[in-house]
Formats: structure tokens, sequence, C-alpha cells
């Protein structure tokens, strides 16, 4: 690698100086420098980032990745890198291609690579795969300058990206013909105009690299393994940020994005079930310039409603759940860029009470004309800053005395095969725009352990992700209760309970809201019948049903525990000789294997009309 910095760069030609910006035609931009171009203080900060997560000198650093990235400045120019999406102002493909190398260059720190390699080996390629990561990441959009842009010269000819560098005035618009995804094929039109032959030459000596890195180059993610995944979730980030920069970006979001369904769900929360303007305890106030939610209840009862809706990736912790709709524009910040405010709130007829609340502007959820009366009293913020989500509805009775305790909410996000999404760490001063927290919304990290008693069979092992890639099988849905432990099944509107968590995961098993044999899944189909992940499957069920806290706040359980033993209680599920209920099983990926717990089912024909095959990469211990 020491040979990279040795070998003399060839001059560059010096590009025509362009005429002076008030020279141009109207409408023709005018190409800068690629040290112009990265001037701002924004880019100088996300280059510093960059460099400090190489580890490298600055005379390496400059050869290896300043060198591309200069390069990249100068091809994308000030180009959008959307139409209407994602970063679609002038600047945003710069911006967008620094984003993403810094939060992919902060993804890779966290694994050693390659996967299953000693680890000598992975200390001497530690350098070209983090150099790889970098590359993949700037080069990912960059075919949308050759396929989704027009781009022409002052004199009326066009301009191709593989021509060079921009040196002239051009004009630029979006293509009409352009087709959504052929911008990643593009990807091999131009990925050597910004890396140079001694970085290939380097690059191509790691077969375990080189391999993937093609992949990514040519479009073709789901070859790439761990480096196609890397660039994925930094893509994600850097869209979600910038998405989430603007409420009114927000509401003209496509209707896919997150968030439009976070924005949909709150719409809907505050039409059929948050009670406003409540003379006493509340969920929110409305008053004339801020619709205020109190954190707690807003939280728990989005989360029930997106998972009831079939959308997954939604923290379970509360405070990444906040930083979510922060960084989707939903939330106005308090004034050191938080999301929870602390506030008093008063009412005509003398009540009062502390919150910690989310603040939105109204225009976000009602359209003019329809909004409701703003609430009589007052909400005065407090001095003193919002430290946790604390509050939930309770009765007038007990508000004064008996808040939500802190710490209270499990941390369950690591169960059922997400990620772990702990409490992000604060944003560090070269980076304000809150790298750390979008990254903990991308997934970041590993899953913690979590301790198993098969005696009280109370706590389970983590259902986290297995290397291993669990091929998803087809279902076929039961269309009747087959049951006679379970003859009616109430409906899902019920009263939690034993009988409504069977229906709950008939009915989500058969709308594919729960997937089965996925690396992901809840539930798998081992010896014949159907197994369920604990707590992962009990979990989910207390996420989409807020109502079993209510249930077992004045019990010692967590709300998950208290749904495994009404599921316990109906005798479905087989035990062992020795009587106890929980069986392990392992699972064996090509690298590596992990343990699972859970239920098995007596009849798998209590969730299944026809029992889909075993899990090939599952098996009981």
């Amino acid at each position: 690698m020491l040979s990279l910095f040795q070998r003399k760069r060839p001059a560059v030609a010096t590009a025509p100086t362009p005429p002076p910006a008030s020279d141009l035609p109207k409408g023709l931009m005018r190409p800068e420098s690629a040290a112009s171009l990265l001037a701002t203080p924004r880019r100088q900060k996300l280059l510093e980032h960059i460099w400090q997560r190489t580890s490298l000198s600055r005379k390496q650093f400059a050869t290896l990745y300043r060198a591309p990235l200069e390069r990249y400045a100068e091809l994308v120019q000030a180009f959008p890198a959307s139409e209407a999406h994602h970063h679609a102002y002038p600047g945003g493909m710069l911006d967008h291609g620094l984003e993403i190398v810094a939060y992919s260059l902060k993804l890779r720190q966290s694994h050693l690579l390659p996967i299953g390699a000693s680890p000598e080996d992975q200390a001497a390629q530690s350098e070209a795969w983090t150099a790889a990561v970098a590359y993949a990441a700037l080069l990912h959009d960059i075919g949308k300058i050759a396929v989704d842009l027009h781009v022409e010269l002052a004199d009326g000819s066009l301009w191709h990206p593989w021509h060079g560098p921009l040196h002239r005035p051009s004009r630029v618009r979006d293509r009409d013909d352009r087709a959504a995804r052929l911008h990643s094929a593009a990807t091999g039109l131009l990925y050597r105009q910004l890396l140079d032959s001694d970085a290939l030459d380097w690059l191509s000596g790691y077969p375990d690299l080189w391999g993937p890195l093609l992949y990514v180059l040519a479009g073709q993610y789901e070859h790439a393994g761990v480096l196609g995944e890397l660039v994925v979730q930094a893509d994600r980030a850097s869209v979600a940020q910038e998405l989430g920069g603007d409420p009114a970006r927000a509401m003209a979001a496509p209707k896919h994005a997150l968030q439009r369904k976070l924005l949909d769900g709150l719409r809907y929360l505050l039409k059929e079930e948050l009670k406003l303007n409540q003379p006493e305890a509340s969920d929110g106030w409305l008053t004339e310039d801020a619709l205020w939610l109190v954190s707690k209840t807003v939280s728990d009862k989005l989360r029930a409603h997106l998972l009831s809706q079939g959308i997954d990736g939604i923290p379970v912790n509360n405070t990444a759940v906040f930083n979510v709709l922060q960084d989707h524009g939903m939330l106005q910040p308090t004034p050191d860029a938080k999301a929870v405010w602390r506030a008093t709130v008063t009412s005509p007829s003398g009540w009062s009470h502390s919150f910690t609340l989310l603040r939105i502007a109204p225009a976000l959820i009602w359209e003019s004309g329809q909004r409701p009366t703003p609430f009589a009293g007052t909400v005065v913020i407090d001095a003193a800053p919002a430290a946790k989500d604390t509050d939930a509805f309770v009765p007038p009775a007990a508000i004064a005395t008996k808040p939500a305790a802190e710490g209270q909410e499990p941390k369950r996000w690591e169960e059922s095969g997400n990620i772990a999404a702990q409490a992000p760490p604060p944003a560090s001063p070269a980076m304000p725009d809150a790298m750390e927290d979008m990254l903990a919304m991308v997934g970041m990290g590993g899953p913690p352990d979590v301790s198993h008693n098969e005696q009280a069979d109370a706590a389970s092992t983590s259902a986290a992700r297995s290397e291993a890639p669990m091929p998803t099988m087809a279902v076929t849905s039961p269309t009747s209760p087959v049951s006679t432990a379970i003859a009616a099944p109430p409906p899902l509107s019920a009263r939690p309970s034993g009988e409504h968590f069977m229906e709950w995961l008939r009915q989500g098993i058969a709308l594919r809201k729960l997937i089965i044999n996925d690396a992901k899944a809840l539930v798998h189909t081992v010896s014949d019948t159907a197994y369920l992940v604990s707590p992962g499957v009990f979990q989910r069920y207390a996420q989409e049903h807020p109502q079993v806290g209510m249930l077992t706040q004045q019990e010692t359980q967590q709300d998950w525990q208290w749904v495994q033993k009404r599921f316990e209680r109906l005798q479905l599920h087989r035990k062992h000789p020795n009587g106890l209920n929980i069986w392990a099983s392992e699972v064996t990926g090509p690298r590596k294997s992990r343990r699972l717990h859970g239920y098995l089912l007596q009849d798998p024909h209590l969730l299944f009309t026809e029992v889909p095959p075993n899990n090939p990469y599952l098996s009981l211990i």
C-alpha cells in the first residue's frame, strides 16, 4: 500500500477559466473547482469526519480519499441528487456523496472484515476494506448524472460525464425518460473517473474484497455481502436525515417514504384515538402556534398503529422513536436541538401539571380551516430541560402524585431479530447534524446478550439476526379456526388475552404482517410444527397493543411477560418431559451459529392450514 503514496500523479490539465457569473446567460450554471465546491463549512466538517474515521496521516488521506472526493466534486458540480425526493436541491449530489461516505465509514468500524478471517488477515486487510467501503459509498449514485440528467452546454451541445469534468457553463434538467434503477447499472461508466489504476491494482489484490466491490460497482448489491449492506445502510441514513430537514418537505414526500407513514400515523391517531384539550389529563393540547402531545403516549400509540399496519423497523426505545420523528421533520426541536420539551399545562379550571411533550407544527396535521379550537388554558415551557420520556396518560387523581418512573421500558428492540437501537450519544462537535442518532436508526451495532432462565420461563434469548440467509417460505393462511382449544377466537378489537394473542398471530401470518422462516422472523417451522420465538413474539404483540401495559401497571412483570403467561395458560404448547416450556434451537449459518429459545405448538394448524416446510437453518437442541 505504501507504493500508492510514493507514486507521482500525472499532472491534471488546467481547466479553461469560465466567464464571470455576471456574464452568463440566464439559466446557465458556471462550473466550479473542487476546492470551491468543498469549501462550505458543512462540507469541510464532513471531510474532517471522514479523515478521522480512516486513521491515516494527512498525506495518506489525501492520496487514498481526498483525491477521489475532489474528482467526485468536479464531476457532480452543483447537480441535485434527485428531482423531488432526497437532496433535491443544487449541490445535493455532492452533499449526499460526502454524507454517505461519512456514514459508511462509521458503520464500517463495527465490523471485522473480511468476516470469518483470522485476526491477522483482518488486520492486514483493514485499510483496503475501509477504502473499498468509502469508494463503494461514493460511487453508489454516480450513475445518476449519466442517465437521469440532461446537461446542455451554452452552444447547445450535450455534455456526458464520460467526457470528463465540466469546464464550460451549462444548464441541467431531469430527463423525462429516465428509468428508476438504471443509475445503479450506469456506475460502471464512471468509476474510472474517480479511481485511478493504482487504487484498483491495490484493491484487486484482495480476493475477498474485490468480488463484492465489483458487484457494488455493477449495482448488484444483493451479491455484495457486507459491503453492499454497509452502503445501503449509509444511504438510508443520509436520505432519512435530509428528508427530515423540513416539515413541508416531509408532507410532500412520496407516499411510500417513512416520513409519510409517520405523518399519516399521527394524523390517524389525532383523528381516531388521541384526546386533545381535555379539562384535565389529556393526550395533548393544541395552542395557536403548536400541537403539544404527551411524549410517551404518542410514541407508544404511534408504534402500535404502524406495527398493526405491517410497518416494521419502528424502534421500541422511546428515545429512538423521538429521534426518528425529529430526523424526519415531524417535531419542532427545543432550543438545544432536543426532541422532548418540558412544559406545564394549566386548564381554565385551575388544574395544572408538568409534562414531557413533543411539539408539532399544526399545519403538518390539519389543512387550513380544519384545525380544532385551540386550548383555552395555557402551555408554559419550563426552564428545566426534559430529561426523560416519563409521562403517560394516567387518571387525574394519580397524575400529580405518581408519574411514571424512569427506565420503565424494557430494551426490547434487540429481540425479534432487530438490531439494537440504544439511545444514541450526542453528536460530536464536528458533526452537528445528529450523525450518531441517524446511525442508530439504520440499525448499526450488534444485539446485546440477553439472559435466559429456563426454570422460570420468563425471559428468553434474543431472536437476533443470524448470518444465515434464511429463506422466506410461502404460507397458505387458514380461512377458519381448526383448533378446538380456541373454538371461537375473539375479534382483534377485543381485550388482550391469550386467545387474542393466538388470533393476532393467525391474522398476522395470513396478512403477511408477520413473516415466517426469515432471518428476522418471530415464527418458524421446526419439527413439523410452529416455533414461537420468545420473548420476541410476545414483545411484538405488546408493542401493537399498548393497553397491555395498562394491565400490568400494578404488577412487577413486564408487559410481554403478561402476554407470555396468558399464552402458557392455554396449554397449546409442547412441554419437555421434565415440564419445562422453553425449547432451545440452533441457527446454523455458513460461518456462525446462534441459539434461539421459544415455544413449540402441539398443533401447527393452530396457525397454518398447510404447514410450510421446516426451516433448514433451524434445528432443536
